[in-house]
């Protein structure tokens, strides 16, 4: 067993605790002597922990009889690995995932990772458009997919976009619409026409030579790309951000020791695999330190709560909304989370008093909060474990990670803005995407020529070097000369009895530019009026600040990570108030 123990009470090596930043940029140092990079192959940060915690579990199923040890694991990977050599399946090749968190899921994720292909992960929710946009844009060349989610049947979309599966024999596929596209694969046990079940491709793992897999494998480079991230499309067409085995090994961690795992943890991971969230921040945090992967196949609150009490999980992950269905469901109490001590929370703001319920009723008295983007491999910041202040935990979004540069840039000049200053937040490091596939000038816009990875959010530093989210470039809200920070006022109604969540747009107006508006979920049982909200802010935010307009929600539109999409809320605001 692995008993190391990150000591991270200082961050910034042998600095002093209070750097005397001048300028908005901070790099997060390493500790304990431990290098900042580590130029690892997936597949070989796997052996090592195969070597070092073998007969300890690696994957679990709480819901179900499904458990491997870190040996066991590594022989499904194996196996797997060599079914798809066996089939032709070459290095570079892509290989598309359409599935929820199922137990095969990341075996597929280090097998292709060992053979040199490329991942490339499918969100849950698309549709047949949005799986015809990715499959043609990304020249994949194998699919693996499930039955479906919810109301998509996943085999019939593929039998509708590729037609010529039901006729032709699987290995000889030529698909008109999908020239790149050659093999597709049923994560199953199931036949389906013109496609290869699990079973068999397990079972070809015989007609590869154990010395051919491992030629494949020393051909392997860990700048490599292995992963290739659709990013969530909350705005424009989808882009294929191309992250490769130092991007998402060196990333997975940090993020861990921020988090102090070692081999004793077991993490319950109920978000989506096919997002950063699961398969970085998740799978790769527990691969590097040796913690016990406990997966939900897809999110619900009294299996997630019954798996952390099963397994005795130390972390769990989620976004806001996904504790506060386990805080606020009846059976909440009947559940044991003594055996927890951290994890994340991510994807969104969360208000203070939910963070302390996590702290005080879930026992997560050391979790964490990180920040990044796809692009970013994703994490560049995070808090620490040791991290007292609930403030703190819910309202900045950490320092940055050992050997990444994150630094406030003027959008407008593109100079490092000053500490307490609002700028873009922007990175560069071991983490920054290798580009987004074939868009050369989508890369250009996102990297500048200095190498700075622009996220597109507003924030600012502080001279302790933590970092604080303000707003969006394009989510500011400029009402007649006057900037306001639609996060800002969110955290101010925040705090109103009665109000659950709010979220803050801006309204086209012919007078002003725009005006504010907030859209508003009720607690339970509340019984508040837009009234009592202007009432609320009344003298105490600038009046300019002050939404103009009002609306209670049920919920809002999110992506399938779970991220608030405000694009749509400030479509329906301009529906609403037209004539602002």
């Amino acid at each position: 067993m692995n008993d190391k123990t990150f000591d991270l009470t200082d961050p910034f090596g042998t600095a002093p605790s209070k750097p005397p930043f001048q300028q908005a940029v901070s790099t997060g140092a390493p500790w304990n002597n431990l290098p900042v990079t580590r130029d690892y192959t997936l597949g070989q940060l796997l052996d090592q922990t195969i070597a070092r915690c073998g007969p300890q579990d690696a994957v679990v199923y709480a819901d179900r009889d499904y458990r491997l040890t870190w040996y066991e694991f590594g022989e499904e990977v194996d196996r797997m690995a060599r079914g798809l050599m066996a089939l032709g399946v070459k290095r570079g090749e892509k290989i598309a995932l359409w599935a929820t968190n199922v137990p095969h899921w990341v075996t597929l994720m280090f097998a292709a990772a060992k053979i040199g292909a490329i991942l490339l992960p499918l969100n849950t929710n698309y549709k047949s458009a949005e799986i015809d946009f990715a499959l043609t844009q990304s020249d994949t060349e194998n699919l693996f997919l499930i039955n479906g989610f919810r109301d998509t049947d996943y085999v019939a979309t593929i039998y509708g976009l590729i037609p010529e599966l039901r006729g032709q024999p699987r290995g000889s596929l030529k698909s008109e619409k999908y020239p790149h596209l050659k093999r597709v694969f049923f994560l199953g046990p199931e036949k389906h026409r013109g496609m290869y079940s699990l079973n068999e491709l397990l079972a070809l793992s015989v007609a590869t030579r154990q010395e051919d897999y491992l030629e494949r494998q020393r051909g392997n480079n860990c700048r490599d790309v292995v992963n290739m991230q659709y990013t969530s499309g909350t705005t424009g067409f989808p882009k294929g951000v191309q992250l490769t085995h130092s991007n998402i090994g060196n990333d997975g961690f940090w993020i861990g020791a921020c988090q102090n795992f070692s081999a004793r943890d077991r993490v319950c991971i109920p978000v989506p695999l096919f997002h950063c969230f699961g398969c970085v921040l998740g799978v790769m945090s527990c691969v590097n330190h040796g913690a016990t992967m406990v997966f939900v196949e897809k999110y619900d609150a009294v299996t997630v709560m019954m798996s952390i009490e099963k397994e005795r999980c130390t972390a769990v992950y989620g976004v806001p909304t996904m504790y506060i269905a386990m805080l606020d469901h009846p059976l909440f109490d009947r559940f044991d989370f003594s055996s927890l001590r951290t994890g994340i929370m991510s994807g969104s703001t969360c208000p203070v008093a939910r963070m302390q319920q996590c702290v005080d009723k879930m026992n997560m008295r050391e979790i964490t909060n990180p920040y990044g983007l796809t692009e970013s491999g994703p994490v560049m910041t995070q808090t620490r474990y040791f991290e007292t202040s609930i403030e703190r935990k819910c309202n900045s979004i950490g320092q940055a990670l050992p050997g990444i540069e994150v630094a406030i840039i003027n959008a407008e000049t593109g100079a490092l803005c000053a500490v307490g200053e609002q700028g873009e937040i922007c990175c560069r490091g071991f983490n920054t995407m290798k580009g987004y596939y074939k868009m050369p000038e989508a890369t250009a816009k996102c990297i500048d020529t200095d190498g700075w990875l622009h996220s597109g959010d507003i924030g600012c530093m502080d001279a302790d070097g933590y970092f604080y989210i303000t707003g969006r470039l394009k989510d500011l809200i400029i009402r007649g000369g006057e900037n306001i920070s639609p996060k800002e006022v969110e955290d101010f109604i925040g705090h109103m009895p009665g109000v659950q969540d709010v979220q803050v747009v801006g309204v086209p107006s012919k007078k002003y530019g725009e005006q504010p508006a907030a859209f508003v979920i009720k607690k339970p049982g509340a019984d508040i009026t837009e009234q009592d909200v202007l009432d609320f802010c009344r003298n105490k935010i600038a009046w300019f600040k002050t939404p103009k307009y009002i609306a209670f929600v049920e919920e809002y539109p999110m992506t399938a990570s779970q991220k608030i999409q405000k694009y749509k809320l400030r479509e329906t605001a301009a529906q609403l108030w037209p004539d602002a």
